[in-house]
């Protein structure tokens, strides 16, 4: 045993010794500290010689209570005592290990399983050896993908640690950490900074600590740059800076700095972040050489920053030293296509585009043997993405096209595996990376090729793939699959998820100790097996093969009915080719015939057309405005309603119409602001007819939504009503019983809100009786937030209650790279917006009880995150008759996330939702002659437009467009089977 005033040389031999040799499968022969320090080399996931670490703690004497031959407790290997059967588990657990290290997950798991059996069999659930054994099996599900039963395992270990070594020991807080890395690989940011923290504390405590309080504090920062924490990552890598430069780590402090320089670069601080990297380069030089591949890293990042601030010969000179530096290892063949895409976007900036096409043509070829040798074709898409820029400012815009056709293909396979297996907010950050091609799509063909059928064709086929696809992905867990399979089905069902797991895991996560010919064995065998059970479950579930299945324009056309035309619009940042840069948001239309024609349409500036819709929505709420001759004597002049009525027809409207010539039904996916526009009351000239008495208007999501209608079994259980509820007392007898998991978390603004009583919706719940005489009636203090949450996929679903809607908190931007390492390559990503508060906690209905917040176990407050966890699986229609329940917060190209979202994710068909306040008796007449059309076998959007039609018609106050332009249809249109 090393005294602490041995000299450190003395303490690096023996960490050198100790390094030689300790094998991973020995690793439990030694102590916790030195297996702490040594796991991570071992595996692969740090490249740093432990060397000095383990110095430290030998300096340190954390080994003073223990022989370095270990006497751990808690050791598998170590608590034998002679048993034939422990002695199996230590050696199980030693294979699974060694396999774990090979890469052949697979097979280690199995035995690693075995191994627990054997212990817990042995020494009980709480016994010595417990916590090794599950942390190990966590670690390898982890790895395969298994994320919530590698979070079980991991907090059975660390209880387990808890009780036997006490809550501030080494194990507990490396347990800590690891079960933060889960939480992060699964998108649940919020608790893998709870448990990083909690690590970060119990580090801080223990002495000689310092090194590992930093290593925390660096993958804190990382989830805070997740989360889009900015504020917050700077002080914890400035911390971490300090514990480097007071330990006197040279590599620890430069890659600090280049971090830091990373954090300024984001900031736009490009003075800043130059002086942090030369330093780190500096560092780098010194301590490991000026050829070593790190210093080329930063040469890359140093470059960048350069042409950020169009120091066009400095950034040159260090991404060719980069260049040079990477090209010498062969290691580092992706790293050189790398630089490559760098030094193209310099010469592109320069309009040298013979040396941009030249690199970028490189660095494609690097890529592509890259991703023979992996697997991995997803790292083709950069270069392609480029050369598709490059070309359309040399105006080639067939091979414009192919580029951009080839790398959207690839996008297309690994989003959909990311939606398939990862958190919502995560779907969120990876979707937004992708947001620049969709954009790049839509420009090249408003702009760029406005007359080329391929390129219109490409871009309406991106939007049909992506438009609202995180929604559909929050939907997408396959519970409505599930519910129409046998037993044996589902089984495969489980399968493929589990695969798809294991593939987000391998591809988004890749272990680094894998060598690449293991790598890509693995991901083919994973990928075969993921195709055969697809095929297999398509030919089960038309419903499977609808939800899985990339969507083309070809089955959206033949689902169009003969007299309509899908109006698809879309907000987007227009690419000029020509200055290699991204432009103030537009919109545009994409229209599709039924015969297949395409229509192109550019509609102008996005800033002006949402102030318009502001404006026309506003003044539709004004009931004191003329909108048509025979209305009662306004307030407002009638050149002022003119005026805003006839902005927004121009803008939105005008140059669609040519086009519509033997439409009579319109299919309108909006986008953006569009979203609260609703369309019927835009009139065809001042004072003129309005668009709902020349057509028949229905909303969709998307185009793609269309491929849906009829694969689900629509439900034919008795309709509910709820109505006038008692927002003051509840009746607390009703329990929830259906697959609601009873999140009943709440907007921090919904404490001082309170609502008043809406005695026409009883009025508006015995209209409507007769024509439902089978539906379930509840009303006063039975209007519960249980009973909603209790009902299973009624026919119709109506509520008539208010509706609350509380506009958005600020929201900062967030790098959607989510990267925070020394060598992250600098490259222009688009950013997003992280909402500080979940939109669906934001908006939602008042219940029994809601008032006093007092209902049952619930508190009257069913917000449309609870809704969206309802069973509406074959409801064919929801109904709320509330006000602004179509309101919500509004993403582009996803939609409205609010009720409108909510009930769509819950399964429902169709909604018909209100986009302001509205009377409370005149909503009353509205519902009852709805219901009267759509019993009457109307379709559910054409009864509609039936009773907006009579209310015009038969003018006076209610021929007013507040009264009946405030409801909307969105989804299916057809009659109620």
């Amino acid at each position: 045993r090393v005294r602490s005033s041995s000299r450190l040389s003395s303490a690096r031999k023996i960490g050198v010794d100790i390094v030689q040799i300790t094998s991973i499968r020995r690793l439990f022969s030694i102590p916790p500290l030195l297996r702490l320090i040594l796991l991570p080399y071992l595996l692969g996931q740090s490249t740093e010689s432990p060397e000095d670490a383990l110095a430290e703690a030998i300096l340190g004497e954390v080994l003073s209570q223990q022989p370095i031959a270990g006497a751990n407790s808690n050791s598998p290997s170590n608590t034998n005592q002679g048993s034939d059967a422990l002695q199996r588990a230590s050696t199980l657990n030693q294979q699974a290990i060694a396999l774990y290290q090979a890469g052949r997950y697979d097979e280690a798991a199995p035995l690693m399983e075995e191994s627990v059996a054997i212990w817990r069999a042995e020494v009980g659930d709480r016994g010595p050896g417990m916590s090794n054994g599950l942390s190990g099996l966590a670690l390898i599900y982890r790895t395969q993908g298994r994320f919530e039963e590698s979070v079980s395992l991991y907090q059975e270990a660390l209880s387990i640690d808890r009780e036997n070594l006490g809550e501030r020991h080494p194990d507990v807080a490396q347990n800590l950490s690891n079960l933060a890395a889960v939480y992060e690989s699964q998108g649940r940011y919020g608790e893998a900074v709870a448990s990083y923290q909690a690590s970060l504390d119990i580090w801080r405590e223990l002495p000689r600590n310092d090194l590992r309080v930093a290593d925390s504090l660096q993958a804190l920062a990382g989830i805070y740059v997740l989360q889009g924490r900015y504020s917050g990552v700077e002080p914890l890598v400035q911390e971490a800076l300090s514990i480097y430069q007071q330990q006197n780590r040279p590599l620890g402090i430069a890659n600090s700095l280049s971090n830091l320089g990373i954090i300024y670069y984001r900031r736009g601080q490009y003075t800043d972040a130059e002086n942090f990297l030369r330093e780190a380069i500096e560092i780098k030089r010194e301590r490991l050489s000026s050829r070593h591949s790190s210093v080329g890293d930063s040469l890359n990042n140093l470059g960048t920053i350069y042409r950020a601030q169009q120091q066009y010969e400095q950034a040159e000179a260090a991404l060719q030293e980069a260049l040079s530096i990477r090209r010498e290892s062969e290691s580092s063949q992706y790293a050189v296509a790398q630089t490559l895409n760098n030094l193209a976007s310099l010469y592109y900036e320069q309009q040298r585009f013979e040396a941009a096409e030249l690199s970028l043509i490189e660095a494609l070829a690097i890529r592509r043997e890259f991703s023979l040798i992996t697997g991995e074709t997803y790292v083709v898409d950069d270069p392609l993405i480029e050369l598709a820029k490059l070309y359309t400012a040399l105006e080639n815009i067939d091979q414009a096209i192919g580029r951009l056709q080839e790398a959207l293909n690839i996008q297309e396979r690994y989003l959909n595996l990311n939606l398939a297996t990862t958190a919502d907010a995560q779907r969120q950050t990876y979707a937004a990376t992708l947001s620049e091609t969709t954009d790049q799509a839509i420009s090249l063909s408003v702009e760029a090729a406005p007359e080329s059928r391929p390129a219109a064709r490409l871009a309406l086929t991106t939007l049909l793939r992506r438009k609202g696809r995180i929604l559909d992905a929050s939907t997408n867990d396959f519970q409505s699959v599930r519910q129409k399979l046998t037993a044996a089905d589902q089984a495969l069902l489980d399968e493929l998820v589990e695969v798809r797991q294991q593939l987000a895991a391998l591809i988004f996560n890749r272990p680094r100790n894998l060598p690449p010919e293991q790598y890509r064995a693995i991901l083919n065998e994973l990928q075969a097996r993921d195709n055969e059970l697809a095929s297999t479950l398509a030919r089960l579930s038309a419903l499977f093969a609808a939800e899985s299945t990339p969507a083309e324009i070809a089955p959206v056309q033949a689902r169009l009915p003969d007299d309509s035309t899908l109006l698809e619009y879309v907000r987007y940042s227009p690419f000029d080719a020509d200055a290699n840069q991204w432009k103030q948001p537009r919109y545009a239309a994409y229209l599709l015939f039924p015969n297949g024609r395409i229509e192109v349409i550019d509609l102008g500036d996005a800033a002006e057309i949402d102030a318009a819709v502001q404006s026309f929505v506003g003044l539709l709420q004004n009931r004191s405005a003329q909108f048509q001759r025979n209305a009662p004597v306004p307030t407002l002049r009638e050149e002022d309603v003119e005026q805003i009525t006839g902005n927004i027809k121009e803008l939105v409207f005008d140059p669609i119409a040519p086009y519509l010539q033997d439409t009579d039904h319109l299919l309108i996916s909006p986008d953006g602001q569009l979203n609260l526009l609703p369309f019927e009351a835009l009139q065809t000239e001042a004072s003129g007819e309005y668009l709902v008495q020349q057509y028949q208007i229905s909303y969709l999501n998307s185009g793609r939504d269309l491929l849906k209608f009829d694969v689900i079994e629509p439900s034919q259980n008795p309709a509910v009503i709820v109505a006038n509820p008692d927002y003051e007392t509840a009746d607390g007898t009703v329990v929830a019983q259906g697959r609601s998991t009873s999140d009943n978390r709440r907007s921090t603004e919904l404490s001082q809100l309170q609502v008043g009583p809406l005695p026409g919706t009883a009025a508006e719940a015995e209209a409507i009786r007769p024509l439902l005489p089978n539906a379930e009636i509840r009303t006063e203090d039975e209007a519960t937030e249980n009973l909603i949450k209790s009902v299973q996929s009624p026919r119709i679903l109506h509520i008539a209650t208010h509706g609350f809607f509380l506009p958005n908190v600020d929201r900062p931007d967030i790098d959607s790279s989510g990267l925070l390492a020394s060598n992250n390559s600098f490259g222009a990503v688009p950013t997003t917006g992280v909402v500080v508060e979940n939109p669906l906690l934001r908006s939602g209905l008042a219940l029994a009880g809601f008032n006093t917040r007092s209902s049952g176990d619930e508190d009257g407050v069913f917000t449309a995150l609870e809704a969206s966890q309802l069973n509406l699986f074959g409801t064919q229609l929801v109904v709320l008759s509330a006000c602004d329940t179509g309101l919500g917060d509004i993403s582009n190209g996803e939609g409205v996330y609010g009720l409108r979202r909510a009930f769509a994710l819950a399964g429902a068909e169709s909604q018909l939702l209100s986009l302001w306040q509205v009377d409370d008796f005149g909503t009353q007449s509205l519902m009852a002659r709805y219901y009267e059309n759509l019993t009457a076998g109307m379709g559910r959007s054409g009864a509609l437009r039936e009773v907006q039609l009579e209310m015009i018609e038969q003018g006076g106050e209610y021929s007013h467009p507040y009264y009946w332009a405030a409801f909307v249809l969105t989804g299916d249109w057809r009659p109620l089977e």
